[in-house]
């Protein structure tokens, strides 16, 4: 599931390249699975042993496609690290896609990540590093950012390995790094001149609104945050070496990756 997104479409590579039979389900693949239409839900499971679970934000489709899910065996969900902890509302979807898993009567394994390291190329803060400026209401909290190549081979594990079921897995990367401390790796790699700064969250807010996005999106935006202020997600967590046997990569491994393909350029 989620076969064209940050995590999917790796966890579809790394299967096709071991062999596996893997069927990509998303909006856009050629096996349509769209949440807020049922009728697409049955094709994208049928025959299928396991499951890779990216719940959506609305968490009402969730306990009904997974009882939903003759046949499968196994659930692998891709949740948050501190999910448990954050504020009411916040995460609701993980949060009921774990329950659902838990309760399927078939093997589960859940996957509670830290923020991705591809944040800063594909998504959320790609757009403001190449303008030369990311600005955020984190502080001086540290964040062990996790690369989605790990945890796409960590999902993989448990999606065709044993000894995975009924586990909690918290991945994240080897050490914590604050955002100013990201954001200067990222510049060195880049070889260009990159800054952070520090805003309060009623001035981020007030940043996002003004850059077109929906105000729930930065409601929900500063609910993260407050999480990460609380230094929940600030210790590194040890799910990639549990699983996989060595070290997650590190931030500045990545960065060094990135920045050769012009990314941040």
């Amino acid at each position: 599931m989620g076969a064209s997104g940050k995590t999917g479409r790796r966890v579809v590579r790394l299967l096709e390249a071991q062999g596996a039979p893997v069927r990509p389900a998303s909006r856009s693949s050629r096996v349509r699975f769209d949440w807020t239409e049922p009728g697409t839900w049955a094709d994208a499971v049928h025959g299928a042993r396991a499951v890779y679970l990216v719940a959506p934000e609305d968490p009402a489709p969730i306990r009904e496609f997974v009882a939903k899910a003759d046949g499968v065996q196994r659930f692998v969900v891709l949740s948050g690290r501190g999910i448990d902890q954050a504020s009411p509302g916040f995460g609701e979807g993980m949060i009921a896609a774990e329950q659902a898993a838990r309760e399927s009567g078939a093997e589960w394994t859940i996957l509670r990540a830290n923020n991705f390291n591809q944040n800063f190329d594909e998504d959320l803060w790609h757009a403001p590093l190449r303008a030369g400026r990311l600005a955020l209401p984190i502080g001086a909290t540290p964040e062990p950012f996790v690369d989605v190549e790990d945890l796409a081979e960590v999902a993989v594990a448990a999606l065709t390995g044993d000894g995975h079921a009924g586990r909690v897995y918290e991945l994240s990367g080897p050490r914590g790094l604050t955002f100013g401390e990201a954001v200067e790796i990222i510049a060195r790699a880049a070889d260009r001149p990159i800054v952070y700064e520090e805003l309060t969250p009623e001035r981020y807010r007030e940043e996002l609104l003004a850059e077109g996005y929906p105000e729930v999106v930065a409601d929900s935006l500063n609910t993260l945050f407050a999480l990460h202020r609380e230094g929940h997600l600030a210790e590194p967590a040890d799910g990639v070496r549990q699983v996989l046997g060595r070290d997650p990569i590190a931030f500045e491994d990545y960065a060094t990756r990135v920045a050769a393909t012009g990314a941040w350029s």
